[in-house]
Order: C-alpha cells, then structure tokens, then sequence
C-alpha cells in the first residue's frame, strides 16, 4: 500500500526556521534507513506557505490567493511517499522518526488510493 506521510507545520517552520544540523544529520540518517528497507519513494521539506499560493474553485471561476496561510496547525511543511504493507508498519517507521521541529509536532499518514479501489 502507498501512503503519503505528511508533516505538519509549526510555528517555527512557517517562520522560515530551518533544522539545525544535528536534527539535519538524523533526518538524512532515517532517510537513508527508509530507502534501504525499499519503502521510500519520494519525500521533501516545503517552503513556508508565504511562498505559496492557493487556486480556489467556484464552478468555472478560479481565484488565486496568496500566502501566508492562517492555521499553521493545518498545513503541510513536508511529506514522503511511501510503499509499505499495510498501516501498521508505516506507523512504525514514523514512531522511529526523529522529531521533525524543534518543539512539539505532529505527522500525518494518509493512504493514497489504488486503482483497486475504483473497481
């Protein structure tokens, strides 16, 4: 099953705050730990939503609105892809996950879905 592993934003993270480089050093160690077990195949940091925009739909209307976005709780400062075979084991991983930021912060499994799933 793939999954979309998401890390969410802090207040740190959206204030441009970048890793120091003991946690850099993690990271890149759990990374390499996730490609040698095969499960990762893709994953990146976000820049802050101030660098972002949003495309808003109304029907055929589209409105593009700028960052920064309110709530940093709810958005997204980096993701992985990843294949894993079931639930359980990407919980494990992310168990095993260096904390991402600097203080409290939260990461998000989200299963993506497969064509199987439209038959």
């Amino acid at each position: 099953m793939r999954v979309m592993v998401l890390v969410k934003a802090t207040e740190d993270s959206e204030a441009g705050t970048l890793p120091k480089p003991e946690l850099l050093d993690a990271m890149g160690k759990y990374n390499e730990a996730l490609v040698e077990a095969g499960i990762l195949k893709a994953g990146d940091g976000l820049k802050t939503s101030s660098q972002g925009r949003r495309v808003r739909f109304s029907g055929t209307d589209r409105t593009v609105v700028d960052g920064p976005f309110a709530e940093t709780k709810e958005l997204v400062a980096g993701f992985w892809l990843w294949e894993v075979e079931d639930m359980d084991e990407a919980v494990a991983w992310v168990k095993r996950c260096p904390n991402p930021m600097p203080g409290p912060s939260e990461i998000e499994i989200r299963p993506l879905y497969e064509a199987s799933d439209f038959v």
